[in-house]
């Protein structure tokens, strides 16, 4: 019998004439140099974004002030105190737009401006650290299961609370580890530290008050009963950040390029059968005035029944750079370890 046909290969648009224009439109209502940090859900904060971020700023070159638009559901903290230190090489004054999520790590980033603008559907979130260690537990599907600093310390706190001063009770910890290995409750307490530091040391960069710092720090470190929670312009004003209104006319115009990242970043799914398809999406776009930056995930997908989990083969995602050469966009790879 002749072997069937392997279907065609889904890809996501590539919209870099159209996210230029929306990028000039913005850029013409804002102060300073325009750029853009924009992730799609599936993204995430990760040191190879400082790479991409320098490609940009090497092709803008120094300048007075810089406004950059960043949306993301978070990431690595450590990769935001970078993203804020190369941002600080190449301008004294930073401004953050943030009219959508700006969350986890993403938050962090934005403790590194000036001034954070926020719009109707902005918002923050809280920066407590959660950790998926080789020695986590497992769910159903044998995937590792993020564990929060927080959940172990109200663990501990409502057994104490009900146990009162029993001395006969079962110290916590011994039934905690049973379900949780010694080694990460020891690295999500020193996570927790590096969060802190992570904070202060990037609200130093502008703000020469200590106190006020460390404040901030640990209202966004241990104060909100949960990870997501919104904080919004009214709120992040209270915290004592330096928070301003976008205008009706720049949100509508970064709603408009926001929506071209959306429609760039809309998951490409190619099903072979019912254990193999293959995954093509745009996670990670950083954009600058005739230069757009991206992470494009590409590769296949196997169900190990024997394992009940999805595996990936045959990766060849990467970075990859969009730009204008004589009237032609052109897309190349970027290499980036």
């Amino acid at each position: 019998m002749p072997r069937a046909r392997r279907p065609r290969i889904k890809t996501p648009p590539l919209l870099f004439e159209r996210t230029q224009k929306a990028l000039d439109r913005v850029a013409r209502l804002v102060d300073g140099c325009f750029l853009t940090y924009w992730q799609s859900p599936s993204g995430s904060v990760c040191d190879n974004d400082v790479n991409a971020l320098h490609d940009v700023l090497s092709r803008v070159g120094p300048q007075k002030h810089i406004s950059l638009l960043v949306k993301s559901d978070g990431g690595s903290g450590m990769a935001a105190l970078r993203l804020v230190h190369l941002l600080r090489r190449y301008t004294s004054r930073l401004t953050v737009l943030a009219p959508q999520n700006c969350a986890s790590a993403a938050t962090m980033l934005a403790l590194g401006a000036d001034v954070i603008r926020m719009g109707p559907l902005s918002y923050l979130t809280a920066v407590d650290t959660s950790l998926e260690h080789d020695l986590s537990p497992v769910d159903h599907t044998n995937n590792l299961v993020p564990v929060s600093n927080d959940e172990v310390d109200r663990v501990i706190r409502l057994w104490k609370e009900s146990v009162g001063r029993d001395k006969d009770e079962v110290n916590p910890y011994q039934e905690l580890y049973k379900y949780l290995h010694p080694l990460v409750v020891g690295a999500l307490d020193r996570a927790s530290s590096l969060s802190l530091k992570l904070c202060r040391e990037i609200l130093a960069y502008h703000m020469k008050d200590a106190r006020k710092a460390e404040r901030i720090a640990r209202a966004l470190n241990s104060s909100y009963p949960a990870h997501q929670y919104p904080i919004t312009s009214r709120e992040a004003k209270a915290l004592g950040l330096r928070v301003e209104d976008i205008p009706p006319d720049v949100d509508e115009a970064l709603s408009e390029l926001t929506g071209l990242y959306a429609e760039m970043g809309q998951r490409a799914i190619t099903d072979f059968d019912e254990e193999n398809h293959h995954d093509n999406e745009i996670t990670n776009i950083v954009e600058g005035p005739g230069l757009q930056v991206l992470f494009q995930v590409e590769k296949d997908w196997h169900y190990r029944k024997e394992e009940r989990r999805w595996v990936s083969i045959n990766d060849v995602s990467s970075w990859y750079r969009c730009e204008r050469r004589r009237r032609r966009v052109v897309k190349t790879r970027l290499h980036i370890r």
